[in-house]
């Protein structure tokens, strides 16, 4: 396949879909989750605790193991990785399905978010790596990142119908789809780069200390969220700080570190990030307060809510045929802050929400969150490993998601707690409504701020300075 050439033969579309396929499940495993959980609720009797423990559990798998995924896909293999974890993802959704007991929800959710953050960089390392840079590359990313964006949007309507047949299905559908998937990647998923295996062995102390930072840090944003569990967050917070700067020291001393913290370094790697985390931060409080707009104000069931975000999904669309061509033409980081100004002014059209809105009203603003998506995600999702050593995309893909899941753990926590104080002074549904979308607008323009303050006269982001000799990484 020449690097010059912007066609791709059948078997790279083939690996392409797969690849697809696997960061699609992993978005609507998610949205398709959230439709159901009233069902889940009253038909196992769980208490709101529990139905939130529930949520959280996944995204406490997902955000505390993601740099240490992101790592393991680069020193012990991507394509062993993606299918290893695909197969776990696979087995505990399943074993959801199968649930009688709350608890059990529980470990399903912590497990499968673990296989999430495993699968998730493995794939992305994998998109990088069998298309080579230039225009196929840029291709492949928008096609991805599309199908990843469209998993959020086309779950809510999937969860809407599967849970009308019953909750289960919302755990099985993923069974099914996870099975054709892992069936289709095993011949055609080819790993070009060998693993780096650390000549030193493998960074257990640096290993331990990041996952469990990441644990204690997602637990204590998650915790935001409830009045009574912030004493509790502010003690995970401390501690998880305790073990990130426990992680610094250690991996400065380590001969083989699993993260090379000259990575960190990066100016346009942390604007990336960063807008990414108040992207996603920003569309997840959107959609769950909209939820709660519709469901429990409107009275609209879970398959009309669906359905009314449903337009959002011209991401999937727009962004791989549209968007490459406004990359390639204005680069990544105009493109990004073109969405980003489109995600505010969607938000900032919802403020007035009345309560007895029609859809039309509405549509501007689903219309306009479509269009940030489109240009949006993908430019994160290409910007993420721009200028990055092909060795190290799988540590970039996990700081990437990493971000997202912060900032989808940060933009819940937010608009739940503005939501519920509003409700606690004395506050009607409508004005805690309204009151809570201003989180939603404030995160998408500190994004559009950010990405603005690294823009160069080319319109492309900072590139990121070039590994660093292993002699050399542990002085990093």
């Amino acid at each position: 396949m020449s690097a010059s050439s912007a066609r791709m033969d059948g078997r790279a579309w083939g690996v392409l879909f797969v690849l697809c396929g696997a960061i699609f499940l992993e978005g609507i495993d998610v949205a398709m989750l959230n439709v159901a959980l009233p069902l889940i609720r009253a038909d196992m009797g769980l208490s709101t605790g529990m139905l939130s423990g529930v949520v959280s559990a996944y995204v406490l798998g997902y955000g505390g193991f993601m740099l240490l995924g992101g790592r393991a896909a680069d020193l012990l293999g991507r394509r062993r990785m993606f299918l290893l974890w695909l197969t776990v993802f696979l087995v505990f959704s399943g074993l959801g399905g199968f649930a009688t007991e709350g608890w059990m929800l529980l470990v399903a959710r912590f497990v499968t978010g673990v296989a999430a953050a495993f699968m998730a960089p493995a794939g992305l390392a994998l998109v990088t790596g069998n298309f080579p840079e230039g225009p196929q590359r840029v291709k492949a990313l928008g096609v991805y990142a599309a199908t990843a964006a469209g998993g959020f949007s086309l779950g809510l309507v999937a969860g809407g119908l599967l849970a009308s047949l019953g909750w289960r299905w919302v755990f099985f559908a993923p069974v099914i789809l996870s099975a054709v998937i892992l069936a289709a990647a095993v011949p055609l998923v080819r790993d070009p780069g060998a693993p780096r295996g650390p000549a030193g062995g493998f960074d257990l102390a640096g290993a331990a200390s990041i996952t469990g930072a990441m644990l204690l840090l997602v637990y204590g944003v998650v915790n935001l969220e409830h009045p009574g569990g912030r004493a509790g967050a502010a003690g995970a917070f401390a501690a998880g700080l305790a073990l990130l700067a426990a992680f610094v020291v250690i991996e400065r001393r380590s001969a083989s570190p699993l993260v090379r913290l000259g990575i960190l370094r990066s100016g346009s790697l942390v604007r990336v990030n960063l807008a990414a985390s108040l992207f996603i931060g920003s569309f997840a409080g959107f959609q769950f307060l909209v939820t709660l707009y519709l469901q429990e104000l409107r009275g609209w069931s879970t398959l009309q809510t669906g359905l009314a975000m449903l337009v959002v999904g011209i991401d999937t669309v727009l962004a791989p045929t549209v968007t490459p061509r406004l990359v390639n033409r204005f680069g990544n980081a105009r493109v990004l802050l073109g969405g980003l100004v489109l995600a505010v002014l969607a938000y900032a059209l919802f403020l007035p929400v009345g309560a007895d809105w029609a859809y039309t009203a509405m549509l501007p603003t689903m219309l306009l969150l479509g269009l940030a998506f489109s240009l949006a995600y993908g430019p994160l999702t290409m910007a993420a490993t721009e200028g990055v050593a092909e060795h190290e995309h799988g540590l970039a893909g996990g700081l990437l998601y990493t971000a997202i899941q912060f900032g989808t753990a940060l933009g819940l926590s937010a608009v739940t707690a503005v939501n519920v104080a509003v409700l606690g002074g004395g506050g009607s549904g409508l004005q805690a409504l309204r009151s809570a979308l201003i989180v939603p607008v404030a995160a998408a323009a500190l994004g559009a701020i950010v990405i603005a303050s690294g823009l160069r006269t080319r319109g492309t982001v900072d590139p990121v300075p070039p590994a660093e000799p292993a002699s050399v990484n542990a002085s990093a």
